[in-house]
């Protein structure tokens, strides 16, 4: 369900520098310069009561909305009370773990600094990032498996003009490492737009869409040159896969346009 495993490291690492402006893939397997930095990781739990699970779509999409409320959040930027794991956590992989939590858990899990985000049937609270080994205990003792969540019906086409985070269509995911895969999407998303597009698309609530491509697509979408995450390989698939391509409006009319 992790995109990046746990390891311990209880350490403090001292403040990073400023978050990368454009990056190719932060989880990229051959960046070895990203591994060199303190790492840190993003704390994700998703509520998944036994009686009332969410539908495997909206989960995926309100992780990855739930990514871009962090970054977009006050406390984030600038002096916020976050900002400097923040930067931390930029400055090496941008690593993010997704848990489940129920009932008493998810009460816990809640009381803990972070921001909650709903979606039509999903709830994904998102914690500021911690070192690996650093996780608070309510969040550490939640279990990262369990998450074979469904679709009631296949999801509707996307809109043609909004956010799509298309998956690839040859790798076999959980539900949880879709989600992280998601986020890291998003995430490379936000790092390419502007100030005023980040602006516009805060405005919508972070509406996007989580498709998983046509394979006729799939290729084409790699080569097209949006935002492609390549995983490390560290859970379920093989390092260097291609995940997730980030198909932002914004970028894709940059691209035309070049």
């Amino acid at each position: 369900m992790s995109s990046e495993p746990l390891s311990p490291d209880g350490t403090t690492p001292p403040t990073g520098t400023a978050s990368p402006k454009e990056p190719t893939s932060p989880v990229d397997p051959t960046d070895t310069d990203r591994d060199a930095a303190p790492q840190f990781v993003l704390p994700l739990v998703a509520r998944i009561e036994k009686a009332a699970p969410p539908a495997r779509t909206d989960a995926l999409e309100t992780a990855a909305r739930a990514v871009l409320t962090m970054l977009a959040d006050e406390r984030s930027v600038g002096d916020g009370e976050w900002a400097r794991a923040v930067r931390d956590w930029q400055d090496a992989r941008i690593r993010k773990v997704v848990r489940r939590a129920r009932g008493a858990e998810w009460r816990r899990a809640s009381a803990l600094p972070g921001v909650t985000v709903v979606g039509a049937t999903a709830e994904v609270r998102v914690f500021p990032p911690v070192p690996l080994g650093g996780w608070p205990k309510d969040l550490a003792r939640l279990q990262v498996s369990g998450t074979d969540l469904t679709d009631p019906e296949p999801p509707a086409a996307p809109g043609p003009e909004g956010p799509v985070l298309w998956l690839s269509p040859g790798l076999d995911m959980s539900a949880g490492k879709a989600m992280a895969q998601s986020g890291h999407g998003a995430q490379l998303a936000w790092w390419e737009l502007t100030g005023a597009e980040r602006a516009a698309w805060a405005a919508s609530g972070f509406a996007l869409a989580v498709r998983t491509a046509e394979p006729a697509r799939w290729e084409a979408l790699v080569a097209s040159g949006l935002p492609v995450v390549r995983d490390a390989g560290y859970t379920e698939i093989a390092p260097g896969s291609c995940t997730v391509v980030a198909d932002h409006p914004a970028l894709r009319a940059r691209l035309a346009a070049s």
